[in-house]
């Protein structure tokens, strides 16, 4: 089928979020080590016990470094916060990227309005994405930290905001893959998926150790294929 503006147009065109991500990392080897291990150190931690809870020691004892390693990383505990957060988001939009590469697109009809095709595509996208539990209850702490304190607001909006314009990016490419468009404004679109999903997220979660576990992939295909077909339309054909 034709793809309109194709899979492969953006290779190598790093969103906001991505350059963040590569940015952090453009480093010696031996020094990316450090910070990773900080930066997992500090997730872990922030998961278990809360990041308010979470010291910047506690953090260095539990990566296995000294208050000097930390610092010659990270300004401080809001830089590594940035950091942790660029990180996970530019981990999510590459495995998204790489996902929509992957896709059989040629098995999709364009311009379908097939529901069940649509939930195909999806279910697919989704399985490939990593949901990490930790990042889930890390980013849910800092949305309430941020609505607490109005200081810590404008930190969390612009993350929030740098993410939003990637997946916006990605699922222009995704529509015009099905030979679709969108028929509102493509911010508007990718909140309601993005607040859906985090509903899903959460109510897989609230599930864990009852009768009927869910996923929030499973939650997610019930719903996300329906709201791709009534809120995109078949693209014109290009001239």
């Amino acid at each position: 089928m034709t793809t309109g503006a194709g899979v492969g147009d953006n290779q190598g065109v790093g969103t906001p979020v991505e350059d963040t991500f590569a940015e952090a990392i453009a480093t010696s080897p031996r020094r990316a080590r450090t910070r990773e291990r900080l930066l997992d150190a500090a997730l872990t931690l922030f998961a278990e016990v809360g990041v308010d809870a979470t010291s910047i020691e506690a953090i260095c004892e539990r990566a296995g470094f000294t208050r000097g390693a930390f610092y010659s990383n990270f300004s401080d505990r809001s830089a590594l916060i940035d950091a942790l957060a660029a990180r996970e988001q530019g981990r999510a939009i590459s495995e998204l990227r790489d996902a929509i590469e992957a896709s059989p697109w040629n098995d999709v009809p364009e311009g379908t309005d097939d529901v069940g095709a649509v939930a195909s595509v999806a279910t697919q996208l989704l399985d490939a994405l990593t949901i990490d539990r930790r990042w889930a209850l890390v980013n849910g702490e800092m949305r309430l930290m941020a609505l607490r304190d109005r200081s810590l607001a404008p930190a969390h909006e612009a993350r929030e905001n740098l993410l939003l314009d990637a997946i916006a990016d990605e699922i222009r490419r995704l529509t015009a893959c099905l030979g679709r468009r969108l028929a509102i404004p493509d911010r508007t679109f990718v909140r309601l998926l993005w607040a859906g999903f985090q509903a899903d997220l959460e109510a897989a979660d609230r599930s864990l150790g009852t009768d009927h576990p869910t996923t929030a992939v499973e939650l997610a295909t019930s719903w996300i294929p329906e709201v791709v077909t009534r809120l995109t339309v078949p693209a014109e054909p290009s001239p």
